[in-house]
Parts: C-alpha cells; sequence; structure tokens
C-alpha cells in the first residue's frame, strides 16, 4: 500500500469511471485530482503488487477533504468524503478495499476530521457497516442548474 501521488490522478480517475460510457469524464477528474492532491485536500490510498516503475495497482480509495465549518457540538470545521473506492475484479474479497479504507479512516483522524461520509452501492453496504458507517435519514440533497442555465424566479 502506498499513498496516492499527483501522478497518481489518471489511475483515480479511472477507477471513479471505469466504465468506458464514462470515458469523457476522466481527463477532467484526473486534473481535478492532481491538483486537489497537490493542495493536501485528496487523501488517498493505492493496492500495488510489482517492482516500482513496473508495479500494477490492484485496488484503491480516497478521501476528499471539505472545509465545513464548525457546527452545533463539533468544533473541527473539515469534514471528508470517502470516495473511489475501487477494487480489481481479480483482487476482490481478499480485505484489500477494507485495509484502504481504513487507512483513509486513520488519515483522516490524524487531521482531526470527525465526520466522515460515503456514498455506497449495495455491494459495498457491509464493508462500509462493518467500519463503522451507519445510514442517515436527515441529510436532504438538491442539484442546482449550472451558472448559464439559472433562471429568474
Amino acid at each position: 500500500m502506498r499513498p496516492v501521488l499527483p501522478s497518481d490522478a489518471w489511475t483515480v480517475a479511472l477507477h471513479r469511471y471505469p466504465e468506458e460510457m464514462d470515458a469523457a469524464e476522466r481527463g477532467v477528474y484526473a486534473a481535478w485530482v492532481e491538483g486537489t492532491v497537490r493542495r493536501g485536500a485528496y487523501l488517498g490510498f493505492l493496492a500495488v503488487t510489482g517492482a516500482a516503475g513496473q508495479e500494477v495497482v490492484t485496488a484503491g480509495a480516497g478521501l476528499t477533504l471539505l472545509e465545513w465549518g464548525p457546527s452545533r457540538g463539533d468544533p473541527q470545521p473539515l469534514r471528508a468524503r470517502l470516495v473511489n473506492v475501487w477494487t480489481h475484479p481479480e483482487w476482490r474479497r481478499r480485505g484489500l478495499a477494507r485495509t484502504l479504507v481504513s487507512a483513509c479512516l486513520d488519515a483522516a483522524v490524524d487531521r482531526g476530521v470527525t465526520r466522515v461520509s460515503v456514498g455506497s452501492s449495495v455491494m459495498a453496504r457491509g464493508l462500509y457497516e462493518g467500519l463503522g458507517f451507519r445510514a442517515s435519514g436527515h441529510e436532504l440533497g438538491v442539484l442546482l442548474p449550472g451558472a448559464g442555465e439559472r433562471t429568474g424566479g
């Protein structure tokens, strides 16, 4: 296991968008990852096999640090979102995702982060629940139109 480096941005983008139908999204996401890793707002880990220079990534997980601001009962201004948890199909069911997510959670604790969220597929829900994540029924979201799409009202 090793930390994600800015040079790993394309690999992380492939984890985020593994399907060919999403290939067009990878470049923009890779550029974002590279900059965010450089700023220290993206913390990630990769499981690798092979020698340096010939390593193969078998799994990955990342953590996006968000400036949330202190809230009632929690003076910590940072929150985190677990993202890009991926394991190569041939390496699944070996504990790699659990190890990498645990490393992300440890990195969050090292930075004083007390709240971490994750969006989960049905397949991964057991992994996250086994690490202490619980569903939260009080959060809502809205998708806002882009800057050029806003209408008066």
